[in-house]
């Protein structure tokens, strides 16, 4: 514990408190200048007719005695002539029999017993005593709860930190890979900073602006960009700091907050994970008294209700905007939504320039190309993999960070580190490197699969081995022949496992859940079944005490339900029967790769192509599945506009091919 916080805090005041009122009822309930000693030594100077003067105090069970001579009745103690002793059970007739036959002899002047009436005031604070000592530990733990310092019994004040010109300030530049968001909020830094160019023409500022998007994305980044940049009082709290253990706080902080913001106007008021008091009210457990839904409807008023004050502009950010009370999104509350989605490859580029500001890379170091590497990645993840190859290169006492420490902690972030202790036999393997090399030979023959960029046998974090595939641009839709790529590409493994080995292993059950959710979404969610159709099968709704967030609920009979689960079957049997067959005709490149992979355990995109320079590339030919019509035989590829005008139009049997409603 903190010496400094300790002595300021009031934990030091209730202490010496306690102590305080024990040495005070000490005082009132002591027995004078009485020294205490033994019943045997009591009982020895009875005898001895050294007693001038004898009380047996009954009540507490004590008897005080005067001595005609002052001796010292304890070791280290002070010689006095008055000392007491305890009324020891078995000793009380022995000690009055010997003082009645001293006073009958004359050697002892007086022999009394009193019973003493209790003091008011001690028993006042002996009642009273635990009541105090529980209020004083009650307001401790409370004061502790608020902040310390002058915010005892401050439940309802607001905890949002205003950020000030002395807080480090992070700008626009520092926020890559999100320009549609930055250009949003560029407007409002406009709009507080020169509001006549705006309201000349009848504009009215943004009441608020949400950004959502997949965790990482820089949401709370983009905010504190903005706090760096508006030049106006910033205030910044978490959704899960306004709802405390009581009833009314959440509702009372929101009112202080925004009372603050509008005293202060213009300003900005940032909410981070507004989805902890944002929730779809009705929602969960509990009725309309739910202090989380008192909370929300206090917001609700501040943001757009009956007394509304310009000048208060609300940023909020959320990763759930699908859980979010309707009456939140609105506009007049929330008038712009902005998506923070992931970078794409330019915004990779940027964000990895942005991180790698101030680091010593090699010459060789192309950031390009690791922005290509990284397809999906959040900023989040980008930084962690340049503060990764940062670690990896000081761990290895190394001045430059170098190509292949960046790949190493790209691997890193994707799978974790690597096992190097973990041992495995040669036949698990031999096992592994097929299963990873029937991975990597069917997405290498399939025409819609991403090519191949790595394989490797080497455990890194839970997986015993992988084959990596990268695309070559960033895709944003997927076709169904792509996706039935994939379904192959994903069983390639327990099928290669089945041809080598006669039977599948363990390490194939991540790849069958992939697989199996893939050709869920494609029959329930896309569409993309011959035999149902372009049709959405379940709600995706889920019982209201469940959160409105998880479930799903069927809308379907038990009829389709079967379905469903035969066209899934049979769309993961079609895929593991391509898989199959290209394993079969090209089982001797299978061979020669699990022979590299034993030798070298990891292989780069350039060995893989060499290995794979025989597989012959399998043609691509679509089909309308949902409309149950094939293409025909002889229907030349399809054209891109520019190839059109440089060959003419497409021809009649072309045309002809396609079905009734759609244009070329």
């Amino acid at each position: 514990m903190d010496l400094k916080r300790f002595t300021r805090g009031p934990l030091l005041w209730i202490l010496g408190i306690v102590v305080l009122l024990l040495l005070v009822t000490q005082l009132w309930s002591g027995g004078g200048n009485f020294k205490q000693a033994d019943t045997s030594t009591v009982l020895e100077q009875i005898r001895t007719g050294n007693v001038s003067n004898a009380k047996i105090v009954d009540k507490d069970q004590r008897i005080e005695l005067t001595l005609h001579n002052k001796i010292t009745v304890k070791s280290g103690d002070a010689p006095t002539n008055m000392i007491q002793s305890d009324w020891v059970t078995g000793y009380g007739p022995t000690l009055t029999e010997e003082l009645n036959k001293q006073v009958g002899a004359g050697k002892t002047k007086s022999f009394t017993t009193e019973v003493p009436q209790e003091n008011f005031l001690v028993g006042l604070l002996v009642s009273f005593l635990p009541i105090v000592i529980i209020v004083l530990i009650f307001l401790f733990i409370m004061n502790q709860m608020q902040g310390g310092g002058s915010r005892v019994m401050s439940f309802g004040k607001s905890k949002a930190k205003l950020i000030t010109k002395d807080t480090p300030k992070t700008t626009f530049a520092d926020v890559a890979g999100a320009d549609e968001a930055i250009e949003e909020l560029q407007e409002i830094k406009e709009f507080l900073q020169a509001p006549a160019k705006f309201q000349a023409i009848g504009a009215k500022i943004p009441k608020g602006v949400l950004l959502y998007g997949p965790p990482g994305t820089g949401k709370t980044l983009l905010a504190r960009a903005v706090a760096g940049e508006a030049g106006v009082p910033f205030y910044s709290i978490s959704g899960s700091d306004f709802v405390e253990m009581f009833v009314g706080v959440g509702a009372s902080r929101v009112r202080d907050l925004f009372e603050q913001a509008k005293a202060n106007a213009p300003a900005i008021i940032f909410i981070d994970e507004i989805d902890a008091v944002g929730r779809h009210r009705g929602a969960g457990l509990g009725g309309g008294h739910d202090e989380r839904e008192q909370t929300l409807n206090q917001l609700l008023v501040e943001m757009d209700g009956f007394d509304v004050k310009g000048g208060v502009i609300l940023i909020a950010a959320t990763n759930r905007p699908d859980i979010l009370d309707p009456a939140l999104l609105r506009p007049g509350r929330f008038d712009r939504q902005v998506t923070v989605d992931r970078p794409d490859l330019e915004g990779r580029k940027g964000i990895l320039k942005v991180h790698g500001r101030g680091k010593p890379f090699a010459p060789e170091v192309d950031l390009d190309v690791i922005a290509r590497r990284t397809p999906g990645f959040t900023g989040a993840d980008l930084a962690n993999v340049i503060n990764e190859a940062a670690l990896l290169t000081a761990r290895a006492d190394q001045k430059l960070i170098s190509m292949d420490t960046l790949e190493e902690a790209i691997d890193r972030v994707m799978a974790g580190p690597e096992r190097k202790t973990r041992v495995m036999s040669d036949k698990e393997k031999k096992m592994i490197a097929y299963h990873e090399g029937g991975h990597a030979l069917v997405a290498h023959a399939l025409p819609n699969s991403d090519p191949v960029h790595k394989i490797t046998i080497l455990s890194r974090g839970r997986a015993l081995g992988y084959t990596m595939t990268l695309p070559m641009e960033d895709k944003f839709l997927a076709t169904r022949s792509e996706m039935m790529d994939q379904l192959a590409m994903l069983l390639g493994g327990r099928a290669a496992e089945e041809l080598v080995f006669h039977e599948p292993t363990t390490g194939a059950s991540n790849d069958i859940e992939k697989a199996t959710a893939v050709a869920r979404r494609m029959v329930t969610e896309y569409g993309m079944s011959e035999q149902l159709g372009a049709r959405k099968f379940g709600s995706g709704q889920a019982e209201v005490f469940l959160g409105r967030e998880m479930g799903h609920e069927r809308d379907y009979s038990e009829k389709i339900a079967s379905t469903i689960d035969e066209e899934v079957r049979r769309m993961i049997e079609t895929a593991h029967d391509q898989a199959w067959d290209i394993l079969v005709e090209y089982r001797e490149v299978l061979d020669n790769l699990v022979l590299e992979l034993m030798e070298k355990e990891t292989l780069s995109r350039q060995q893989v192509v060499e290995i794979f320079s025989s597989v012959v590339v399998r043609e691509h030919r679509p089909s309308y599945a949902g409309y149950g019509k094939r293409l025909p035989s002889d229907l030349p590829p399809i054209l891109t506009p520019k190839e059109q005008s440089a060959n003419g139009s497409l021809t009649a049997g072309h045309q002809d091919a396609l079905p009734s409603g759609d244009s070329a």
